[in-house]
């Protein structure tokens, strides 16, 4: 019998690791119009269920957002302590980023720079109207991995566009369900939500790991990890 520093952690929490590592594993990379890599069957079985059952209510609502998140910021959920305590799926998607064998095989992927950064995991659900302005993510966010959770028909089709300065749209990640967009942020990191029908419900998780300038402590998941 192996020593158990070698034998298989076969609880939840090990079973989710292992699902996220095999992922990243087989991630594929992309260097147009900036580096990237995708990502499938990303999150295990309990994470996702507890992320289709989460029913925030006001969170999904109708309407033009301007191209900004920031118009519904007070609508915004993510997954917080209080969160993490009550729900134990959450639980295991917030222990499983923040692991250190996660951090290492992100870091090791991508190269983000992750020592003493924290955790934060925000549930967007956006419907008919939605669109969002090209941007960078650069600043205080120093990893972020877009995953798609939309169930609905045409899902397939309402992944994030990826742009050049410019602001063209040139690629499109897939909205499969359970599949992903890795990216560290950067000066060309462009990207966005071209405005286009939503018939039904676009549901992902942002998850970013953020540094100690990062102001907004009541969305994380953790304080920061060295």
């Amino acid at each position: 019998m192996p020593p158990p520093s070698e034998q298989s952690d076969v609880s939840p929490a090990g079973a989710a690791r292992a699902c996220l590592a095999a992922s990243l594993a087989a991630a594929r990379g992309g260097d147009w119009p900036f580096a990237h890599w995708t990502l499938a069957d990303l999150l295990p079985p309990a994470c996702v269920a507890a992320l289709l059952d989460w029913d925030p209510g006001r969170a999904a609502q109708g309407g033009d957002t301007g191209g900004r998140r920031e118009a519904r910021n007070a609508d915004r959920v993510f997954v917080t302590p209080s969160q993490r305590a009550r729900v134990p799926g959450l639980a295991v998607l917030a222990d499983m980023f923040d692991a250190p064998a996660t951090r290492q095989a992100l870091a090791g992927l991508c190269g983000a720079r992750l020592a003493g950064t924290a955790l934060r995991l925000e549930l967007c659900l956006d419907t008919d109207g939605f669109w969002l302005e090209p941007h960078t993510d650069i600043g205080a966010k120093k990893l972020t991995l877009l995953v798609s959770l939309s169930t609905d028909a045409d899902a397939a089709d309402w992944g994030t566009d990826l742009m050049t300065g410019d602001g063209r749209a040139v690629a499109r990640a897939s909205g499969a369900f359970n599949s992903g967009l890795l990216f560290v942020p950067a000066s060309d990191s462009w990207h966005g939500f071209v405005r286009r029908p939503i018939r039904g419900l676009r549901r992902s998780l942002i998850v970013n790991f953020v540094g100690p300038e990062w102001c907004a402590t009541h969305e994380l998941a953790f304080g920061p990890t060295g």
